[in-house]
């Protein structure tokens, strides 16, 4: 792959740059510029905002074997988010004995909506997770939908609290991308 991955490229109304070996995409008469100052303008408060329609992310770790594990996690529509994601799990489960060998993890999160049907959002973190026990960080976080999981509440044998803090975040929206440092 020589010289031709450094030239945009056109995709009907999307031309594709690629800038450090990543493509961008901008759109119809869109330029490179127009994007950095959109995506200077966002912020994680605006970010939160748009994640709020979002149920589930995708949380991985590092497995014990050493390669990269994933699961779907609900984030119980908890997303005041401003670097810290929580998740609730029980204690016996894989991901704590994960979290527990390396605490490096990243969260991915998709919009409902498509390029057809509206803007699509993409978002991932990357961050650091600590394990919560204290039930009085369980209630702060707590929402009546955990019960389907967790039948006796807080005080469910095994609950833990899973606080993702976030050192990174990278975001998609629409035609234009971004990266927040937290």
């Amino acid at each position: 792959m020589g010289s031709e991955w450094n030239s945009p490229w056109k995709l009907g109304a999307f031309q594709i740059v690629f800038l450090d070996s990543h493509p961008i995409a901008t759109g119809a008469g869109g330029s490179i510029k127009e994007m950095e100052k959109t995506m200077a303008n966002t912020t994680i408060a605006d970010l939160s905002k748009m994640m709020a329609d979002i149920d589930f992310a995708t949380m991985s770790t590092t497995a014990v074997t050493g390669g990269i594990t994933s699961r779907p996690m609900s984030n119980n529509r908890d997303v005041e988010f401003q670097g810290d994601a929580y998740f609730f799990a029980y204690e016996s489960s894989a991901k704590i004995a994960e979290i527990e060998r390396d605490a490096s993890t990243s969260l991915s999160y998709a919009g409902s909506k498509g390029l057809l049907l509206g803007t699509p959002l993409f978002i991932a973190v990357m961050g650091r997770s600590t394990l919560i026990r204290d039930k009085a960080d369980f209630a702060a976080h707590w929402t009546k939908e955990l019960d389907r999981w967790f039948p006796q509440g807080i005080d469910t044998p095994g609950v833990i609290l899973i606080k993702v803090h976030a050192s990174r975040i990278r975001y998609w929206i629409g035609e234009d991308q971004g990266e927040l440092t937290v």
